[in-house]
């Protein structure tokens, strides 16, 4: 059995669900529209770019979840799985973690968006696993802040070497699926690094280092 693991935007799903979040947010009137917008598109074009700062994103991202309670966030959250998340997903993507569960393999998503995000588009995958950037909760309400590394970046590393640790697991044979230039560290850890869609940075060094590339959309 070996592990397979996924960056979930821009690799499982036809789009970025953190930058989608945003937007929903502005739709929805939840945030000041413009304002909100134009921190959301800055922010992720610096990821794009790989120079995002995390923690100054992270500070801006959760704290609408702060704003509202679990019940109000729930709803919304299910209303953007429907209206957003939906139409994001790409049925080769689903093909491909099909095939890794039908060889037996162990799946894993591994994502720079928060788990309040993320979780419910794991479970909607079918995919049992999830490491994710963690938002705090103190008497199970969300205070904006974020607990432990965020899973970007070399972040990613550590938080999977951890649950490698924990889970009495290894990275022999292992898959990483992803389209960022900003998971680089991670891809370069792996047995299988396969880039998916990938930006112009990563799509260069896959194709230098013969990593296999993959079109989920087409």
């Amino acid at each position: 059995m070996a592990l397979a693991i996924f960056d979930l935007d821009n690799t499982l799903l036809n789009g970025d669900s953190d930058h989608a979040w945003g937007e929903f947010l502005c739709r929805k009137g939840v945030v000041d529209e413009v304002e909100y917008r134009e921190a959301n598109d800055r922010f992720y074009q610096l990821y794009k770019e790989g120079k995002l700062d995390i923690l100054e994103f992270l500070s801006f991202a959760l704290k609408p979840l702060s704003q509202h309670s679990n019940e109000q966030l729930a709803a919304w959250h299910a209303e953007f799985m429907s209206d957003v998340v939906e139409p994001m997903m790409l049925p080769k993507a689903e093909a491909l973690l099909r095939k890794h569960r039908d060889a037996g393999d162990k799946l894993m998503i591994i994502t720079a968006t928060n788990r309040f995000v993320t979780g419910p588009i794991a479970a909607r995958l079918n995919v049992p696993v999830i490491i994710a950037t963690e938002p705090e909760q103190v008497d199970g309400k969300y205070t904006g802040q974020v607990t432990d590394i965020p899973c970007f970046q070399d972040g990613k590393v550590v938080r999977l070497n951890r649950w490698l640790e924990e889970n009495n697991e290894s990275l022999d044979g292992s898959y990483f699926y992803s389209d960022s230039i900003n998971d680089l560290p991670l891809l370069d850890g792996v047995t299988h690094p396969v880039a998916v869609n990938p930006d112009e940075r990563l799509s260069a060094i896959a194709t230098e280092r013969n990593w296999p590339i993959l079109d989920l959309r087409g």
